[in-house]
């Protein structure tokens, strides 16, 4: 069985952070969102993984190759965003006749997918998708099942959804979805869906099998997201401390990377800091807060947020759901006359 992963895209939901990286990488527990499918489909048995590539392909090359997996990665340029169809069209030499999974790069399962490989490895659908209940289906795909199981219709975004079952971002497919995809036209995105082509299986008697999801289930394509899921993470989190305390306070679960030093501040977990960070004096950080690596946090509080690498605050202030990118700076003006002064790229949102 192979992996495909999709690593693509322009990430507009996010900007202004994707301006500079691919939403993939985004680090979600101090850890690139895409790293969580690789491990994921590693986990389930699969060695052999290509990985879609779009706009910042050398940030997902360059990340990846560093990472070390244990798997055979080969990487599939994509040269627009086009459908998930169309990243499964052009990776049909890659993938051959075998069966194959295919995960969204920016989304993140509880509890992994080696349950669900194996029962379609041991089936004989041509598709099986994944489903998990949601309170608003109309902002997603949507399902209709049959009583034995099986999908009837998929609906892309229904005014009226037949089921509160949505599509999560993992399918399996065997060779018969090429041809499918062969029999499809844009829609009006100007994109293969990959719903039209499992449309097309359904309703030329292939089998297309499904199933519910256990625990939870994120598509991290808004800041809001991002966040939520870094909680969610955090609340499983195994503390450890590599780092050095100097009068400091730490209370629940957080893990502290190396060479990292806490000075006469306060965390409260979960919460994660990566290595070489300069924490404090006189600094709260926590709950669900993540501090990446070369960080440097004096005079202030941090709670539910994501900063990224090399980022430096000092502002006597309290930052909340925020998500910060690398190597940014958040100062105090200290001199007269008094004012806020910002440096922001195009998308971005400040609250003060």
């Amino acid at each position: 069985m192979k992996g495909l992963i999709l690593s693509g895209g322009h990430g507009t939901r996010l900007r202004p952070i994707t301006y500079s990286q691919q939403k993939q990488l985004i680090p979600v527990a101090n850890k690139p969102i895409l790293f969580y499918a690789i491990e994921d489909v590693i986990e389930a048995g699969v060695r052999d993984i290509g990985i879609i590539v779009g706009p910042t392909k050398e940030q997902v090359i360059e990340m990846v190759n560093n990472a070390n997996f244990n798997a055979k990665i080969s990487f599939i340029e994509q040269e627009a965003p086009l459908g998930i169809a169309h990243a499964v069209k052009i990776s049909e030499d890659f993938i051959g006749n075998a069966p194959f999974i295919v995960y969204l790069g920016d989304n993140i399962l509880k509890g992994g997918i080696t349950r669900h490989v194996e029962r379609f490895k041991e089936g004989d659908a041509d598709a099986s998708i994944l489903l998990t209940p949601h309170e608003n289906p109309s902002l997603f795909g949507c399902a209709e099942l049959k009583e034995d199981g099986s999908v009837k219709r998929l609906i892309e975004k229904p005014k009226k959804p037949p089921s509160n079952l949505v599509l999560v971002g993992v399918y399996f497919f065997r060779e018969a979805i090429f041809e499918a995809i062969k029999n499809i036209k844009p829609s009006w995105r100007n994109e293969l869906e990959i719903t039209d082509a499992i449309q097309y299986l359904i309703d030329n008697n292939f089998k297309v099998g499904s199933e519910i999801v256990r625990g939870w289930w994120k598509d991290t394509g808004k800041p809001e997201d991002i966040i939520e899921v870094n909680q969610l993470i955090l609340d499983e989190l195994e503390p450890y401390n590599k780092g050095i305390m100097e009068g400091s306070v730490i209370k629940g679960k957080v893990a502290i990377g190396k060479n990292t030093v806490i000075k006469e501040s306060m965390i409260k977990g979960p919460v994660i800091v990566g290595k070489n960070c300069k924490i404090g004096p006189n600094t709260y950080i926590g709950p669900y807060a993540s501090i990446g690596d070369n960080c440097e946090i004096v005079n202030g509080e941090i709670e539910s947020s994501i900063i990224m690498d090399g980022t430096k605050i000092n502002c006597n202030k309290k930052i909340v759901d925020s998500l910060i990118g690398k190597e940014a700076k958040i100062l105090e003006r200290n001199q007269l006359p008094k004012g806020h002064r910002f440096v922001i790229g195009d998308h971005s949102e400040i609250e003060i």
